[in-house]
């Protein structure tokens, strides 16, 4: 894209509307904007009455996939509406380091892999994510802001498609979700290039209250996730205060 797209879907750009969220989504969903609207508050307890209670960890990839449906655009939505600052900082995190072949790993609703894409310094994002309706509706967006031709979707990293390694590695709000973030961080590992960043962050608690049903914390899953951590990834400092990480290869 050239200097006006890329200035376009910059942090001003999501602060004022989340790079157009609410039209494409009630677009995207074949609703009102009213309608959008009422739903949006609700969407963090209509998602969480879908939970199974007893959650078998074997089962988390098919919940996300089939179950959620589109329940989880909605509950994303309005977080990255509602935490607009939070998001927008880690917005200006990825732009400091994003660059070459970008992995956008579980990127939700999009707005990381939308951004990074408007780059001039990134080349192409690869957005990965299991649930099949947040995939098309990022790809929707995609197409509407000019971005089609530089970000592509997927179900999951085994995928042929993707290249051997990645400039840039991005697992916002991913990694409490998976029955064994360790293994996933190997991976990680494995698919950064040699001066490549990958910029993570995670929450491996269930509230105080249970309020994040779908959050892992297991003592022993945790432990084995800083060893992990720890002997793959050196820490690289940032300036933002916020919950996001930057790492390179140890």
């Amino acid at each position: 894209m050239g200097e006006a797209g890329e200035l376009e879907l910059g942090v001003e750009r999501f602060l004022a509307d989340g790079f157009a969220l609410r039209s494409q989504l009630a677009s995207f969903l074949e609703i009102s904007p009213e309608e959008l609207e009422r739903r949006l508050p609700s969407s963090t307890d209509d998602l969480a009455a879908l939970h199974p209670g007893a959650f078998d960890p074997d089962q988390a990839g098919r919940f996300y996939e089939d179950t959620v449906g589109t329940g989880h655009l909605l509950e994303l939505a309005a977080w990255h509406l509602g935490s607009a600052d939070y998001i927008a900082d880690t917005l200006r995190l990825q732009q400091r380091f994003a660059r070459g072949q970008v992995l956008d790993f579980g990127g939700g609703i999009g707005s990381h892999a939308l951004a990074a894409a408007a780059l001039p310094e990134v080349e192409r994002v690869w957005f990965v994510d299991l649930n099949p309706h947040n995939r098309a509706f990022v790809q929707a967006r995609a197409a509407e802001l000019g971005l089609g031709a530089k970000l592509s979707c997927y179900r999951d990293m085994a995928d042929p498609a993707l290249p051997g390694r990645f400039d840039t590695i991005v697992c916002l709000d991913v990694l409490e979700h998976l029955s064994d973030p360790a293994a996933q961080l190997a991976l990680f590992a494995e698919r950064l290039a040699p001066a490549g960043i990958a910029l993570l962050n995670w929450y491996f608690f269930k509230g105080f209250q249970g309020e994040y049903p779908f959050h892992f914390d297991a003592p022993e899953l945790v432990e084995a996730f800083f060893r992990t951590l720890q002997s793959r990834f050196l820490e690289v400092f940032h300036p933002y205060l916020i919950t996001t990480r930057a790492y390179r290869l140890a």
